[in-house]
């Protein structure tokens, strides 16, 4: 039997090498300061030799992969903002005027803006890669998202992305995400996923207040009991309770683990997609960079859940790839480390004398 896209893509991903980790080690350890006294940069150091199994790997081109869907369980009033503010957010991002934009151009980023989810048809907007899976997710409190060849579809599209990055010479992709109402779908495949309960994982996502939180929390019980019989597989439950961007971001990480990409994954959203792919290949977790911890609550749940570590923790909840370019640059910070430090023998130091 043939073999689909996305299982092709799964199996070219390797979990990364302890050789590799323990060779940036050594180097590490022999450069101009105490043995782990730059902590955590050391870790993202080797982490990041280890994906590109290089003895001085570079970052070379950083692109950040901004994708918008819509999502129609906004009718059961989940979200502060209307539907409509995902159109004019994408018309902001297409002319550089959003955040995401403002931090990729500070950290020398690329931006594509990709609709594959997107209700609303936004015109002439030159700069916007159109490939839409579907007119907004439907309403998963009266049913599921997707179909699974809806998912697999978006899934295939964020794998196309990550292909093209790798063969235009990125080495590190960002993920983002723009979609009102998105922080309703990406708590159910927290709950889905992990086994918790909504009432940890649901937050105020766009603003909403306690009572309006509480509502939601009762909207994502609701789309878990009416979907649970098509929730018998990572796909499947990412088809019936997810996005079109987060099964886009999904498809993201895969493809660029397969690459031997890194990847930074941003916050709530953006780790709904990672947590996908994670559960479809658990090798792809190694070359991921959780680069900050969301104010949204679900996320810290997550961090404990799977004994992970973010980057960063600047109480941000915006979406869109922002922590996770901010968190870019530390990467890179810890990348020169490893590089451009003097080592002891450079040096002519004997270490301990």
């Amino acid at each position: 039997m043939n073999k689909s896209v996305l299982e092709k893509v799964i199996d070219g991903i390797k979990p990364v090498s302890q050789k590799w980790i323990d060779k940036a080690y050594e180097r590490l350890d022999s450069l101009t300061k105490p043995k782990k006294s730059l902590g955590y940069l050391e870790e993202l150091a080797a982490k990041y030799v280890a994906i590109r199994e290089e003895a001085k790997p570079v970052i070379g081109g950083k692109r950040v992969f901004v994708f918008v869907g819509d999502h129609k369980v906004v009718e059961e009033g989940v979200s502060a903002y209307p539907a409509e503010v995902t159109r004019l957010m994408v018309l902001n991002f297409v002319g550089g005027g959003a955040a995401i934009n403002v931090l990729a151009r500070r950290a020398g980023a690329e931006v594509e803006v990709i609709d594959i989810g997107m209700a609303e048809d936004p015109g002439e907007s030159p700069g916007l890669i159109r490939k839409n899976v579907k007119c907004g997710a439907a309403n998963i409190a009266k049913g599921p998202a997707m179909t699974i060849e809806e998912a697999e579809k978006a899934v295939k599209v964020g794998m196309e992305r990550a292909a093209k990055a790798a063969d235009d010479g990125v080495t590190v992709v960002v993920t983002g995400d723009m979609g009102i109402g998105n922080t309703t779908p990406a708590a159910a495949l927290y709950a889905a996923y992990l086994g918790l309960p909504p009432s940890q994982l649901v937050g105020p996502g766009t603003g909403l207040d306690p009572e309006g939180v509480i509502h939601k929390v009762k909207v994502v019980e609701r789309a878990l009991d009416i979907n649970r019989s098509m929730c018998n597989g990572p796909l499947e439950t990412l088809a019936a309770l997810g996005g079109l961007e987060i099964a886009g971001i999904c498809g993201l990480c895969l493809g660029a683990a397969s690459r031997r990409m890194a990847i930074a994954v941003d916050g709530f959203i953006s780790t709904a997609g990672a947590l996908a792919a994670m559960q479809l290949c658990p090798a792809a977790k190694d070359y991921m960079f959780f680069a900050h911890q969301s104010a949204e609550p679900g996320h810290r749940r997550f961090f404990e859940s799977e004994g992970l570590r973010p980057v960063l923790d600047l109480g941000m909840r915006l979406g869109e790839g922002t922590g996770a370019v901010i968190a870019l640059q530390i990467l890179e910070d810890a990348v020169a480390i490893y590089n451009e430090m003097a080592t002891f023998a450079d040096a002519g130091i004997t270490p301990g004398a």
